[in-house]
């Protein structure tokens, strides 16, 4: 149960995978603004990298082990970690505004610290069993 009120039932309902969803479409929105010879390169990077954050969420949601859904909330801070020095990239290479960056790592920060509350959670129920 969430708070007092609202169950998990879908991955969609764990705070972290809301934020990492709106992390995502915001890094298809900006990619959007690349050159186009980035299309297969550092574009192509980031939003697979981002994508792969909430599909690993959602896919340790799904797992049967707690160790299991670590494993792969583990994976999903990998993730996130290589979409931060991807958008260093972006903007010391000029295709992203000060701005944009700031906002982006915020966000970034943001899932991070939920993803990180998340795996603490999981494996606390790990050590009971």
């Amino acid at each position: 149960m969430i708070g007092k009120h609202k169950y998990i039932k879908s991955f969609t309902d764990l705070t972290v995978w809301q934020r990492g969803h709106k992390l995502v479409v915001s890094i298809y929105s900006v990619t959007k603004l690349f050159p186009r010879e980035e299309i297969y390169s550092l574009t192509d990077q980031m939003r697979r990298c981002a994508t792969s954050i909430t599909s690993n969420i959602a896919e340790g949601f799904g797992r049967q082990t707690y160790k299991e859904k670590a494993q792969f909330y583990y994976m999903s801070s990998g993730s996130l970690s290589e979409l931060k020095n991807q958008l260093l990239i972006a903007k010391d290479v000029g295709y992203l505004k000060q701005k944009d960056f700031d906002n982006l790592i915020e966000s970034c920060n943001e899932v991070h610290k939920l993803l990180n509350g998340l795996i603490r959670k999981t494996k606390m129920y790990s050590s009971k069993i």
